[in-house]
């Protein structure tokens, strides 16, 4: 059910009329994020998934308020922060309330006993990272869109870092957090440092994509800046063979704060090098002095074991210095009938090789260039990273390409058996193929949001809801 003008009054009534919009260029700006296939929808001027009214909240009064009245009128609500989710989460399907929450005080506190920090959720990640710093500490949470996206948005999309293989993902560094129900209702939801009374309830919400709940204030784990800090750049004889570096590092239980591996295809974009003619790996080590140049030295001959030639720190020293840049990507959007996408998938250590062989295969009638890079490990298996670069004569072939794109990625990572995401969540992209994706789970979805969301508002058609 859309928003009825009775709705707009008393969400008026409720936070006066500067904070609800119903004009078209404040809708028309809430119906796309950065996903490439809606920044080409933008361009097109086509707004497929638009909002009857845009609310602005300030308070998590407010929220619950909004919140309480849409659960009582059958309004749908998507939450809204930076929008720089490239998957469509914060899309709103079905109309209603597009409630935006980066009026939130931006506000933390630092506990440097306890090694936490607290924060709103509407923080700028990269702000808050500077903040830290500035105290010689770090989130050790480092994802590409540290400078565009917001700690609330971290936990709802279950996102990771590019250091993960150190610090660990989103879930492994928040300890609480507060979160408003559809009905209205706040919960406080922490564990000081690990509790056992009953089952974890933070997870509930962890990547739920606004479908649960909205996320209000969050706390993370802070750490002490490494005292040393180690990189080194191998070229690799095959990409069969840094995959089994990959595996046997994570298996001995080194924990390397970055380890990424490109195919040979990447690896000329990873090295700024168009002729550079082999994979390509990049490794590092922070830490204690001592433990940082002990795990380092393990690395080094591991590398040189699986065939490795030891480049120096140049490479991944260069990596470092542009790792939050998305350029390329916005540069070729930006232009007619020109499309870039980003998909990233996992799979276990058995399957990641015929996955990125297959993958490679599948996309190249659709894209100029298929590029893929391992960067998150574990040890059952990796991540994988896709990039694709094409040009259509216009935006239109375009938009047609990209969708064939995620149709063929999605089919081959199913038919292979795996995850359809590492860190970038759902959206609208992946939603179409989410129950055949968690199976029989999907059920114990579908019930918690029957409970915690009985009206149905939050963020329709997401996760296959």
């Amino acid at each position: 059910m859309s928003a009825e003008a009775s709705v707009v009054d008393r969400l008026t009534s409720l936070l006066g009329a500067g904070a609800v919009r119903t004009g078209a260029g404040d809708l028309a700006a809430t119906s796309h994020d950065t996903w490439p296939l809606a920044t080409k929808w933008a361009r097109a001027g086509r707004h497929p998934h638009q909002a009857d009214v845009l609310v602005r909240v300030t308070s998590a009064e407010e929220i619950a308020g909004v919140l309480a009245l849409a659960t009582e009128a059958g309004v749908p609500v998507t939450v809204r922060a930076l929008a720089s989710s490239v998957t469509g989460q914060p899309l709103p399907v079905r109309g209603g309330i597009v409630l935006d929450v980066t009026g939130l005080p931006a506000t933390w506190e630092v506990d440097e006993r306890d090694l936490t920090v607290t924060a709103s959720a509407s923080v700028n990640g990269g702000e808050l990272e500077d903040a830290l710093a500035a105290r010689g500490l770090t989130l050790g949470h480092s994802p590409q869109s540290l400078y565009r996206s917001t700690v609330g948005g971290w936990l709802a999309t279950l996102a990771t870092g590019q250091f993960s293989s150190f610090y660990g993902g989103i879930e492994d560094l928040v300890t609480g957090f507060t979160a408003v129900l559809a009905t209205g209702e706040t919960v406080d939801l922490g564990a000081s440092p690990r509790a056992a009374m009953g089952p974890d309830l933070r997870q509930v919400f962890l990547g739920s994509e606004g479908t649960l709940g909205v996320i209000t204030s969050v706390t993370l784990k802070v750490f002490p800046v490494a005292q040393t800090q180690l990189v080194r750049t191998y070229a690799m004889p095959s990409v069969a063979a840094g995959l089994a570096f990959m595996r046997e590092q994570a298996a001995l239980g080194l924990r390397p704060f970055l380890v990424r591996f490109y195919d040979t295809d990447e690896a000329r974009h990873a090295m700024a090098d168009p002729s550079f003619g082999s994979p390509v790996l990049f490794t590092g080590s922070r830490g204690v002095d001592r433990m940082a140049r002990a795990e380092a030295e393990t690395l080094h001959e591991l590398a040189l074991r699986h065939g490795g030639t030891d480049l120096g720190p140049a490479g991944a020293e260069g990596w470092l210095g542009r790792r939050f840049d998305f350029s390329a990507v916005e540069r070729r959007l930006a232009t007619e009938g020109g499309y870039a996408e980003t998909i990233e998938v996992a799979h276990l250590w058995s399957g990641i090789e015929a996955l990125h062989t297959a993958l490679k295969e599948a996309l190249a009638p659709y894209a100029d260039e298929v590029l893929a890079h391992f960067s998150h490990v574990y040890t059952q298996g990796t991540s994988m990273y896709l990039i694709l670069f094409g040009q259509a004569p216009t935006d239109a072939e375009a938009i047609a390409r990209l969708e064939s794109i995620w149709a063929t990625a999605m089919d081959v990572c199913l038919r292979h058996g795996a995850e359809l995401s590492h860190h970038h969540g759902g959206g609208l992209a992946r939603s179409p193929y989410t129950r055949r994706s968690l199976g029989s789970g999907h059920l114990v979805l579908r019930k918690l949001k029957a409970a915690l969301d009985p009206a149905d508002i939050l963020n329709p058609g997401k996760l296959g809801l």
